[in-house]
């Protein structure tokens, strides 16, 4: 989706999202509902008992301000709490309902996340509002719901039912669901294997403090072939990333050193789903491309490529499993598969704040592993080649992930010193 939103219509900009949230697995065929009020204030709406998978422009229903009904379908049966939430707050531009695995896992034990789990989250997602289990598709739950936005909620947690986020246009309400979701995966994973731990508000503070505007920018930009074939593999990996859940619309940086000790890297502010080569941010001789503000993380990777001349990309990301062991403090012992052990060795963690300028930890900097855990932030990955370092991601997660799973069957049981030995001579030597 273009970051000049507006300018696409609001049936497309629905079929858009619709269709990640689905793929994602967010939500199912029948359930979960999308709209956006325009300058008109008429409403644009998902279509009540239609595929949510297989939606196009032409299903798209439009309730007009005076309440006329345009298009084949009926509007989404929870239509009336879309309208009454836009009656109460007229900063509401678009709202997404669903059903996500994760936070109706909170609904129905009437709990709501702590989005202080991760760093970014607490300013993304704001308070959380819970309302209280009404029938679905009914005035009431319009009331109960709208009364809870009344109060300045964004993100509502319905007991019993799901999710229901406002936002001041589709992808302000879409980040807010996908980091609202992130949060509540990371919990559970993390309940899974030891006992989440959570920031206090001045570190994340001191998170959103990064932001990299000190670095000078450069005169003229060089815009070489090599140059622009690699800003379209970073778009491509970073779409790709966010197709298979392992980075999210607000947070994941990836770079892809160019020549000598210069390199492109992602920027800061914008939507990664949306990410196109022209937001790619050049960093040659210290300085940023004119115009651009790349990633607050741009001083870890330049000085990462400046000491490691052997690494030629870095993915740094939150992926639910990974993060469920950085916000645990729980080691993840890769030595229980074999292939995950030859491509990651061990996996190490650094206190959150040690990936902050001012702390310069040469533990991320200096020797830097394959993958490296930042508590209750990211996750750190490097290679030489960027598709080998997004194959080291996949594989470190999909490894978190059996780990977290098999703890529900008992206790892990790693390959014995010898047998890494074996591993160490055969693939390593």
């Amino acid at each position: 989706m273009s970051k000049n939103i507006k300018l696409i219509h609001p049936r497309n900009q629905i079929i858009e999202i619709i269709s990640r949230i689905y793929k994602r697995g967010m939500t199912t065929t029948s359930g979960g509902n999308i709209s956006i009020i325009d300058e008109n204030e008429d409403i644009w709406v998902t279509p009540s008992a239609v595929d949510k998978g297989d939606l196009s422009p032409s299903d798209i229903v439009c309730v007009k301000k005076d309440g006329t009904i345009i298009g084949k379908h009926k509007p989404s049966s929870e239509f009336p709490f879309h309208k009454a939430i836009y009656d109460e707050r007229p900063d509401i531009r678009s709202v997404i309902h669903a059903h996500p695995p994760a936070l109706v896992s909170f609904s129905i034990v009437r709990q709501i996340p702590n989005t202080n789990i991760i760093s970014q989250a607490k300013h993304i997602c704001g308070p959380i509002g819970y309302a209280e289990y009404e029938l679905p598709g009914s005035e009431m739950l319009g009331e109960v719901i709208a009364e809870e936005f009344k109060k300045g909620y964004k993100a509502i947690i319905m007991e019993n039912h799901g999710t229901v986020l406002g936002g001041s246009d589709l992808t302000d309400a879409f980040e807010r669901f996908e980091a609202l979701e992130f949060c509540a995966k990371t919990i559970i994973h993390g309940s899974q294997i030891g006992t989440p731990k959570y920031l206090t508000d001045d570190q994340i503070d001191a998170f959103e403090a990064q932001v990299y505007s000190n670095m000078p920018e450069m005169e003229s930009v060089e815009n070489s072939s090599d140059e622009a074939e690699k800003r379209l593999e970073i778009c491509e990996i970073v779409k790709r990333s966010c197709e298979q859940g392992l980075m999210i619309s607000t947070y994941g940086t990836v770079s892809v050193r160019w020549r000598d000790n210069d390199f492109l890297i992602t920027p800061t502010d914008v939507n990664r789903w949306d990410l196109d080569v022209d937001d790619i941010v050049q960093i040659k001789d210290g300085k940023r491309e004119e115009g651009k503000i790349p990633s607050r993380s741009t001083w870890i990777h330049q000085e990462i490529y400046k000491n490691n001349p052997n690494i030629n990309s870095i993915i740094m990301t939150q992926s639910p499993y990974l993060m469920a062991f950085g916000v645990t403090n729980t080691h993840i012992n890769v030595r229980t598969i074999p292939e995950s052990w030859i491509f990651l060795q061990d996996i190490p963690a650094v206190k959150y704040g040690e990936h902050f300028k001012e702390n310069m930890s040469s533990k991320i900097i200096e020797n830097c592993t394959t993958a490296l855990i930042v508590e209750n932030d990211s996750v750190i990955v490097t290679g030489d080649k960027l598709l080998q370092t997004f194959d080291y991601l996949e594989v470190a997660e999909f490894s978190a992930k059996s780990i977290v799973m098999g703890s529900s069957l008992g206790d892990m049981v790693p390959i014995n010193d010898d047998q890494v030995e074996d591993l160490r001579k055969k693939f390593l030597a």
